[in-house]
């Protein structure tokens, strides 16, 4: 999607403030002993209180309305029975249509005290968004933000899931241009005002190479390193951009 009016623009804001009550709220609440179904079903609740709808049931036919993965598990976890531990990283990925507009935004958590590891994890995947947003600019190219997501990861000694990457948003869950969270010389893309796109990075501790699960919906690492994801919504302008979720 490329903004092309004020009331669009007023349109995703709206959108973006809902994923991020529902995340807020999803994240107080996260404690050892609580499932992850529960998580689900406050995530569900926030939506519908302010007439929103999850995407991922809609579009993919998603069994839940937030993708809840905890630890190795990267992506797309499905909400369950299954009891969050003290020690645990839980990410929330939630993303949800209001009015005909679509935001997207995912946080890691922490069950309680985690290791120094997921500590580090945890500042390292933050931060690689927010190096992919400082490249979010009016002329650069999609692979400009891949290159500075790579560049803060290897730094901090963990590995990008390549696999995975972010993407155009705004009126559907998954639209043009891919944003790779690694330099992709094809991923000429160029950047441009009014762009809508899910800036995400995706990494690791180990090889970072994927393992879909036998769900047929969670992804976790291959060789069971923790992994955290961070996403928003951010639309491009000729300064910074929009961080619609946050």
């Amino acid at each position: 999607m490329s903004i092309k009016t004020q009331a669009e623009l007023e349109g995703l804001k709206r959108c973006g403030r809902i994923v991020r009550i529902a995340l807020n709220r999803m994240a107080a609440a996260v404690r050892p002993g609580i499932t992850t179904r529960e998580l689900d079903a406050i995530g569900a609740k926030v939506l519908a209180e302010h007439g929103a709808e999850p995407s991922p049931p809609k579009v993919y036919g998603f069994p839940g309305a937030v993708c809840i993965s905890v630890n190795e598990e990267a992506i797309h976890g499905v909400p369950s029975n299954r009891t969050l531990q003290a020690g645990d990283l839980v990410k929330l990925d939630l993303v949800a249509e209001k009015d005909g507009f679509v935001t997207d935004a995912a946080v890691t958590v922490r069950v309680g005290e985690v290791s120094p590891t997921a500590e580090a994890l945890i500042r390292c995947v933050e931060n690689a968004f927010w190096q992919g947003a400082k490249a979010a600019r009016p002329g650069n190219r999609a692979y400009d933000i891949g290159r500075a997501v790579e560049r803060e990861v290897r730094h901090s000694g963990f590995s990008v899931m390549k696999a995975f990457c972010g993407h155009g948003v705004g009126r559907t869950i998954h639209e043009e241009p891919e944003i790779p969270n690694y330099f992709e010389r094809q991923c000429r893309t160029k950047l441009k005002e009014g762009l809508v796109i899910a800036i995400e990075p995706i990494i690791a501790v180990g090889s970072g190479v994927e393992k879909p699960q036998r769900d047929g919906w969670t992804v976790s690492t291959a060789d069971r390193g923790l992994a955290a994801h961070y996403e928003h919504t951010v639309v491009i302008t000729n300064g910074n951009p929009i961080v619609l979720t946050n």
